[in-house]
């Protein structure tokens, strides 16, 4: 029997780390960026995380792993990133962050089909209460809805939701590790980002200190270990514990808009804040192990193998 190589608490939570790293992309992104420059900013900290890494991991992919990394790459990196700013942009109040607190019912829907995973009450339930608990964090009241930012969060959300899937159905290449995962998927999220920032948006905008450091922080803390811990994450964990900790996100945003922005936090949206917490830990729990080696359809080969290691059967 092979024995356990990691410590399930300790990788949930160095994974968590992640989306506590995004939910302090609002605040830089308000505070420190260029207002209104959704595919520069999304390729800012796309392209130089996935370049840094590339040098450090040096391994590029090989065979059909190509078109995989540039299929992940768009999903996670490349579409994931303007559509994200755009929303956070045109949406008020927090409105993308309640779209986006969907992600963990639209990855059970998809686990079902690409994982063999069958829905349970219990998760479809846990997901409905951590959207309700991110609600009564980030609304505000606010005027009429725009509908572009809507519809980019609502498809930011299904992009990443099929990436997070798609990531843990094909695994990784033997020898490969989750660093040069991640470079590959940044740099091709990037490189996708970079000639559409051109076309749409003109010359990149000129850059104050302020603006510097926040797209250094971004790209190197917020995305390139952050990212790492993420794909790290998903190669040891089920896609739905993976995508559980997505909550966590918002009620960092909240938090640090209370501590450093100076926003007070009522009774009600402490509130949810225990209800989407408690959701995330409620994720976590109740796992079944999985049947090592199970397959689905033409994955095949050792990578098929560890795309299924830590996969249940039924959440």
């Amino acid at each position: 029997m092979r024995k356990p190589t990691t410590n399930r608490p300790a990788t949930i939570l160095l994974t968590a780390l992640a989306p506590v790293s995004w939910g302090t992309t609002y605040a830089v992104t308000t505070e420190f960026l260029p207002a209104d420059r959704p595919l520069f900013t999304g390729m800012m900290r796309a392209l130089p995380a996935g370049l840094v890494l590339l040098g450090l991991a040096r391994v590029l992919p090989r065979g059909v792993w190509w078109g995989k990394a540039a299929v992940l790459g768009a999903l996670n990196i490349g579409a994931f990133f303007p559509l994200l700013f755009l929303s956070a942009y045109r949406l008020p109040g927090g409105m993308a962050a309640v779209v986006g607190s969907v992600g963990p019912l639209i990855v059970v829907g998809l686990s079902a089909v690409l994982l063999g995973q069958r829905p349970t009450a219990r998760s479809v339930l846990t997901g409905l209460v951590a959207a309700f608990g991110v609600s009564l964090v980030v609304l505000r009241a606010a005027g009429a809805l725009d509908a572009v930012g809507v519809l980019a969060a609502l498809a930011a959300t299904a992009s990443m939701s099929a990436g997070t899937v798609l990531t843990k159905r094909w695994g990784r290449p033997e020898g490969v590790g989750p660093l040069a995962l991640t470079a590959w998927q940044l740099t091709a999220g990037g490189l996708l980002i970079a000639p559409l920032a051109l076309l749409v948006e003109g010359a990149p905008p000129a850059l104050d200190g302020r603006a510097v450091g926040g797209y250094l922080y971004l790209a190197l803390a917020n995305t390139a270990v952050a990212y790492w811990l993420w794909f790290r994450g998903i190669g040891r964990l089920t896609a739905t514990q993976v995508t559980f900790l997505g909550p966590l996100s918002p009620l960092t945003a909240a938090v640090v808009g209370w501590a450093a922005l100076g926003q007070a936090l009522t009774p009600v949206q402490l509130a949810g804040m225990a209800l989407a917490f408690g959701a995330t830990v409620a994720g976590q729990l109740g796992v079944r192990q999985p049947t090592v080696g199970r397959t689905f359809g033409p994955v095949g080969g050792k990578g098929a193998t560890e795309a299924l290691r830590g996969v249940p059967r039924a959440l």
